[in-house]
């Protein structure tokens, strides 16, 4: 189970739609404090979450690597430490990502295991294109998910205005992004929302039509 819910959660900022603002050369430091934790359609924690993050991009050739990480506020329950590594190719981006899962709780939490039996690690492939307002995203699971599953999402920002942007998305994933684990493979649409920001605020209203479920998160970002 624990596999399985660390599957259907996290990367990119609040988990909400396209971040695909260029970084300048040299390091960068922040974090997001979110309503509750939702990852591509499902909710991975329902309590306060700090998200940090920290990265470094190359100058001249726009290579950016970094980690990402997701803390519940009020206990154990939902820690995430994610590596990334994100190359430019043209217009396409091509990342990936090392999502990895420790258990505090437990003591044993096998960051060095990448084994076949390992549960702590995922391994994503995933590529990016920008044209634009349009965002179109397709990632793949090459490790650490026997079902290799997918999901491909498209947003498009339609208002710029008073400070406050708009950006709406539609998400479609299988197996272990679907509520009944797919074994087929057939894709269904598990993320179709609105993202509103304004200055430091970001807000998300998320449907999830495979779950039958909606969420609302709200999200401050805190950058020096």
């Amino acid at each position: 189970m624990k596999k399985t819910a660390a599957l259907l959660t996290l990367i990119a900022g609040l988990g909400m739609g396209f971040q695909g603002t260029a970084q300048a050369e040299g390091f960068d430091i922040g974090a997001d404090v979110v309503s509750r934790y939702v990852w591509r359609g499902a909710e991975y924690d329902d309590g306060i979450a700090a998200q940090p993050w920290l990265s470094y991009t190359f100058d001249g050739i726009g290579i950016e690597a970094g980690a990402w990480g997701s803390f519940d506020i009020d206990g154990d329950d939902a820690n995430e430490v994610d590596l990334y590594v994100t190359v430019p190719v043209g217009p396409v981006s091509l990342t990936v990502t090392d999502y990895y899962f420790p258990d505090y709780a437990d003591g044993d939490d096998d960051v060095f295991d990448y084994g076949d039996d390992a549960e702590e690690h995922i391994i994503e492939v995933s590529a990016g294109y920008e044209y634009e307002n349009l965002s179109l995203m397709a990632a793949i699971n090459v490790s650490g998910d026997d079902e290799n599953s997918k999901y491909v999402e498209a947003g498009y920002g339609f208002y710029d205005k008073d400070d406050y942007t708009a950006t709406a998305f539609i998400g479609a994933g299988d197996e272990v992004y679907t509520a009944d684990g797919n074994a087929e493979g057939n894709f269904n649409i598990v993320n179709v929302g609105l993202t509103v920001t304004k200055d430091i605020f970001s807000a998300s209203y998320m449907i999830n039509p495979d779950l039958e479920t909606s969420y609302l998160v709200l999200g401050v970002t805190l950058q020096p």
